[in-house]
């Protein structure tokens, strides 16, 4: 009786084993990237969930982990030193960065927003002298693009009391009235900066040009326009260009699944509340400045375009 019963458990095991095999060689998990985003109610939080959800729904190579961030400064630090797989990031501040980080695409423009209270005294820039104005989060691009602000406008930063609290609760203090201005970079509206109590933009396009000679090209004069906030008029303002970046290490093949998604789903990956001021068109993806793209994205991109 022993032989009958040792021979069934040998062919039990060898089944299982080749079942394994089976599995193990036809079907693979999806690879999970992380992607350091930023605050919750800002762009870069609201694009990352969507494109978390473009992986979850068309492709078989990969899954998008949006990591919650203070901003661009952060992402970089957290994608150079291995941290997280890919993050977005203001394309100055990625500047900083050169040789530590690749990248996947250019995914949209940022605005600066340098918002006030509409029953306020300020009505330039050069009215921030000796007043509170929060400039970004700790960790964020606004953090360092908003000195560049007060610069190209002739303020010394220590003529302005320089604040850096998040976006929600920077919002809150300018309703409490205990600051006198915020500047945010990110899409346009910011759900963030809907806050009960009306506020204005103010009008930044005449500083684009003195940016550019100082900082170089990465900054634009766009126009925002009237409405964009309830009540709002109609501005210029300086816009940034928007980075999807990368580990070098990467594999090629995980960052030409990403460009799939960036390319095949575009129209799904701009927030609902900002559709019709922002963009992302496949013919721009490549214009990363002088980030290089990885080597991946870029075969994919050649692929499709020659």
């Amino acid at each position: 009786m022993s032989g009958p019963s040792i021979s069934r458990r040998r062919m039990l095991a060898l089944a299982a084993l080749a079942s394994a095999s089976v599995v193990g060689c036809g079907t693979t998990d999806p690879a999970t990237i992380r992607l350091a985003s930023g605050e919750d109610g800002g762009f870069y939080y609201a694009f990352a969930q969507l494109l978390a959800t473009a992986a979850a729904g068309h492709s078989d190579d990969l899954r998008i982990e949006p990591v919650e961030t203070a901003g661009s400064q952060q992402n970089l630090r957290m994608v150079a030193t291995g941290e997280v797989d890919t993050a977005l990031a203001l394309a100055d501040s990625a500047d900083d960065f050169g040789g530590r980080v690749v990248a996947l695409g250019r995914v949209y423009e940022n605005y600066l927003q340098l918002a006030v209270r509409t029953d306020g005294p300020i009505t330039q820039v050069g009215d921030l002298r000796g007043r509170r104005v929060n400039l970004g989060a700790a960790g964020s691009g606004a953090a360092v693009t908003g000195e560049r602000v007060l610069s190209a406008a002739g303020l010394d930063p220590a003529e302005v009391t320089v604040e850096h609290r998040p976006l929600r609760e920077a919002a809150q203090a300018l309703t409490d009235g205990t600051i006198d201005a915020l500047l945010w970079a990110g899409g346009v509206p910011t759900s963030a900066l809907t806050v009960p109590d009306p506020m204005r933009l103010i009008d930044l396009g005449a500083l684009a040009a003195p940016m550019r000679e100082r900082y170089g090209p990465v900054y634009d004069r766009v126009a925002l326009p009237a409405d964009a906030y309830p009540g709002s008029p109609a501005v210029h303002t300086i816009g940034v260009a928007n980075l999807l970046l990368a580990t070098a290490t990467l594999p090629d093949e995980l960052a030409a699944a990403i460009v799939d998604l960036l390319v095949r789903h575009a129209d799904s990956l701009v927030p609902a509340e900002a559709a019709g001021a922002q963009f992302l068109d496949g013919r721009f993806l490549i214009g990363t400045g002088t980030i290089p793209l990885h080597p991946g994205a870029g075969a994919a991109y050649r692929r499709r375009h020659g």
